[in-house]
């Protein structure tokens, strides 16, 4: 990967980025997709932000290597210190955690006025992020999930608006934990992410079976047998037993 040629994961990325935006991407790492994008004529300006002295360097340095310094301007800082109200109006967010990727968004609210889309790819624990989005007023326009080098991804873009609007006919619970427009298309990825979640957590339920019994105990078991029913109603229940 390299600023000509993004994985997979950062093209289906790119793709949500609206032409001509103001973008900052946030965990930049090397600068590759606001590169890329700047290069194709995609964007009019971009900002990478990088909380780690070397990914900075790695970014300052591709960005200066690309020909990019004014159309590219790279930024130290954490989460969205690294701009200003007015300097984006499209946010990436891509490769880390869920719940980093909500603490980050939380954190820098002030800085979303002008903002008109997110774009975001959790690592893991997608829900995190939908359940922000709902508390904040952001509407989900749009999710894929896709599958490289054997890692499941998922990717979130929202825009302002009725935050229930994607959940109306569906389980509110269920569209959360699994998303409201992957669970209308169900591809392959998704039913491979889901049954492999299921099976975790029935490895998980099992440990807890095992141990003393608490109310936490208790606890941490029930949500895991929530979870366990509504992946098995989303799946069709296409394996009657836990596998």
């Amino acid at each position: 990967m390299n600023t000509d040629k993004l994985s997979v994961r950062l093209e289906t990325v790119a793709k949500y980025v609206p032409k001509d935006s103001r973008l900052a991407d946030i965990g930049s790492d090397h600068a590759y997709l606001p590169s890329y994008l700047a290069k194709n004529g995609r964007i009019s300006f971009g900002i990478a932000g990088e909380v780690a002295k070397g990914p900075f360097l790695s970014a300052e340095k591709n960005v200066m290597a690309e020909g990019l310094t004014k159309m590219i301007s790279v930024r130290m800082g954490d989460g969205l210190e690294v701009i200003q109200p007015g300097d984006a109006d499209c946010i990436t967010i891509a490769g880390m955690g869920g719940s980093l990727i909500a603490t980050i968004l939380d954190n820098g609210k002030e800085k979303l006025t002008s903002v008109k889309r997110l774009v975001l790819q959790p690592n893991i624990n997608a829900i995190a992020i939908r359940h922000w989005l709902v508390d904040n007023e952001w509407e989900l326009i749009a999710e894929e999930i896709i599958e490289e080098d054997s890692k499941i991804y998922e990717i979130l873009v929202a825009e302002k608006g009725d935050p229930l609007n994607p959940y109306r006919d569906i389980q509110v619970e269920t569209g959360l934990l699994v998303g409201p427009f992957l669970l209308q298309r169900k591809e392959e990825a998704f039913k491979k992410k889901w049954a492999l979640e299921k099976k975790n957590w029935k490895r998980i339920y099992d440990q807890l079976e095992s141990a003393a019994s608490s109310a936490e105990t208790e606890e941490k078991k029930q949500e895991i047998m929530n979870k366990i029913t509504l992946v098995e109603g989303v799946l069709d229940n296409e394996e009657s037993e836990w596998s």
